[in-house]
Formats: C-alpha cells, sequence, structure tokens
C-alpha cells in the first residue's frame, strides 16, 4: 500500500474481505496511512487492540542519501537485526520520506456493542473506567466526553442529541467479538461497574445509524470548538487510576487563570 491511501478507505476495503485494520483515528475520514505511520497514531479502539505500531510489517523508506530500503520483512516474525521498522514509525519523516506500507491485519469483529453512559460528574465518570478495567473486562474503546463538548457539537452542526440537566460528563464505551454470549457477559459486567459509580443511564445504541451518530459526535468536538474559539489542543498522558485528579486539576487551572477547557480523551492499553 502507498501512504496516500485514506484511512478509513483501507478500512472498509479490507472489512469487505472479511479482515479489520484497527488504527482507527478520529480523522481517519481524510488522515492518510502515511500520515498515520509516521506519527505513530492510534484512535479510539487503542485500548485493546493497540497503535499502529502493532500493525506496520515492512516500510520501503527513501533515505537522505537517495538510497530505497526496506525496513523488515512481510512475515509476523522478522527477529533478525535492528528493528528499522519500528524506528520509522513516529519518527514524523526525520529519518526518511515513506513510500510503500505492509500492513498487518486481523480477522473482523462479528458482534459490536457500542453503549453511552452518563453521569452528573466528571469524577465519577472517570473512577468507573478504571473499575471497567479491575472487573475483567477489556472493552474496543473507551471514550470520555464532557457536556460542553456535545453543546459545542449541537450548538455548530446539525447533530440532535437530548441532554438532560443531570447528565455532565459521558463514556462511550465499545465492546466487539465473535461471540454473543461472552459479549453478553461483558456488557453484563460493564453495566454494573456503572451503576456502582452513580452512572444515570445507559443508552444502547440498537442500529448500525445510532452509532454512526455516537461516534460523530465525539469525532466533531475538536472541530466545533476549533472553528469557533480559540484553540489550543493538549494531549496529557496519566495512568488510569490518576484520571479523576487529572479532571479536577485541569478545572482548577482554568478557574485560577480564567480559560474554559472542553475534555475529552481515550482510554488507552495501559
Amino acid at each position: 500500500m502507498e501512504p496516500g491511501v485514506i484511512t478509513e478507505e483501507f478500512m472498509n476495503a479490507v472489512a469487505t474481505k472479511g479482515l479489520y485494520y484497527p488504527v482507527d483515528p478520529a480523522s481517519k475520514g481524510s488522515c492518510f496511512i502515511g500520515g498515520n505511520v509516521a506519527h505513530g497514531a492510534g484512535g479510539a479502539r487503542v485500548v485493546k487492540y493497540g497503535t499502529i505500531r502493532e500493525y506496520i510489517l515492512n516500510l520501503e523508506v527513501v533515505l537522505p542519501s537517495g538510497e530505497i530500503i526496506w525496513t523488515g520483512a512481510n512475515t509476523l516474525k522478522y527477529a533478525s537485526g535492528y528493528n528499522l521498522t519500528q524506528l520509522m514509525i513516529g519518527a514524523e519523516g526525520t529519518l526518511g520520506i515513506i513510500t510503500k506500507i505492509v500492513t498487518k491485519l486481523i480477522p473482523l469483529p462479528t458482534v459490536n456493542v457500542l453503549m453511552l453512559a452518563s453521569f452528573s460528574s466528571n469524577e465519577s465518570a472517570c473512577e468507573a473506567v478504571s473499575a471497567i478495567f479491575r472487573a475483567g473486562v477489556t472493552p474496543s474503546a473507551v471514550e470520555y466526553m464532557e457536556r460542553e463538548g456535545i453543546e459545542w457539537v449541537k450548538r455548530y452542526t446539525n447533530t440532535v442529541f437530548k441532554l438532560d440537566d443531570a447528565d455532565n460528563a459521558f463514556l462511550l464505551i465499545e465492546v466487539d467479538g465473535a461471540d454473543n454470549d461472552i459479549i453478553f457477559k461483558d456488557c453484563e459486567r460493564i453495566n454494573k461497574v456503572l451503576e456502582q459509580h452513580h452512572c444515570n443511564e445507559v443508552l444502547f445504541a440498537d442500529t448500525a445509524a445510532q452509532k454512526t451518530e455516537l461516534w460523530s459526535i465525539r469525532s466533531a468536538i475538536g472541530e466545533a470548538v476549533k472553528q469557533h474559539a480559540v484553540y489550543k489542543k493538549e494531549d496529557t498522558v496519566v495512568p488510569r487510576a490518576a484520571l479523576p485528579q487529572l479532571v479536577k486539576g485541569i478545572k482548577a487551572i482554568g478557574a485560577k487563570y480564567g480559560f474554559e477547557s472542553v475534555l475529552l480523551w481515550a482510554c488507552r492499553r495501559r
């Protein structure tokens, strides 16, 4: 594959063959595979499937000298010598220009459940995340959105989404796999954890259209803010258990220095 392929088009093409490319950045509809490799992209489903580093087998690279090399092999096992493939991933083009990409694909999950859980407080939503993993469940995606982010999307797009007065934070949780019984049991465990952390309501997306709508809200938050306000994006990484303190700290800093923040994040694998 060449680096100018749009990520979502590639995902859709392999899905028709029953295969899955799980690297799913929010900008998948416009970003290129080559850019994803250069930046070491992750995306919503990194919590279960990992980042792009786990799906690149081999790269054709033009070095600054003009020499063309292949960095690895088109096989799952490649243990000889330096791992030049991993060196190039995330290097942002500083070591060479990527011209061809060989990816690893996995079987397409046949079962997919998406739920949206609402909470009265940011802290309760954040605390629920670690508890889900401690309950022995690994969702394919866990995304946090605060009320302000959804309000921005409603204000500047055609999205119609009901917000109750008590809902101030949301978790978008996806569970996928190949066995209905296992998925059902995982959802029961998650629902129990959400109840223990004072969840207001859990909405299950019943149709593909509803799933698309919920994911589109999450994807649109950044652009809605960017297009209509002074925008500065910051990526922060903390252990899952520290998420409540992170959210509380950011809001405290904003109150002290007089700026508003719109918080959204994706849960990672570790």
